[in-house]
């Protein structure tokens, strides 16, 4: 009967999302609000630069609508952060520090390489630069990307992601 117990202890905690969020000990330069599992503040999820640096990414350099010469853009994967603040909705709706918002699918983030860069050129992303974050399609592997429906998407100075059913 113990071993029973164990067992079922233990296929609980390995299917649980719960994943315990540290609080953020710098500047916060992303909110997560809406449909979440792993919040750190009062209902949210709080990421600081180091907490977004230390989740799964890539770099890539590709050519994108908003530069003449191809970019080095840098960053967590955008599903390794959801995965990290316990996202389980279907639609995004990623704001910009202007307001500025675009609705994404969630499976964006999952089909695609897609990234929150938060670097450009191997330097952090300022504000002028369209950071501190900026939703970065893998423009440089998937050329049919590139076109008008995922330049929306892409916002730049992303200050929030609100997950919805």
């Amino acid at each position: 009967m113990k071993s029973l117990v164990t067992a079922l202890v233990t296929v609980l905690l390995l299917s649980s999302t719960a994943f315990a969020l540290d609080k953020p000990k710098g500047e916060v330069v992303l909110t997560i609000k809406g449909q979440i599992d792993n919040a750190n503040g009062e209902g949210v999820a709080l990421f600081d630069r180091d907490m977004l640096s230390g989740l799964e990414g890539r770099q890539a350099e590709m050519q994108t609508p908003w530069a003449t010469t191809p970019t080095t853009f840098a960053g967590p994967y955008l599903k390794a952060v959801l995965e990290a603040a316990g996202a389980r909705g279907k639609r995004l709706v990623v704001r910009a520090l202007n307001d500025y918002a675009a609705e994404i699918p969630i499976e964006d983030a999952y089909e695609f390489e897609t990234i929150l860069a938060d670097s450009l050129d191997g330097k952090p992303m300022s504000v002028r630069d369209k950071g501190p974050l900026m939703v970065v399609y893998p423009f440089d592997k998937e050329p049919r990307l590139y076109n008008e429906r995922y330049f929306a998407r892409s916002v730049w100075q992303v200050k929030e992601i609100e997950v919805l059913p």
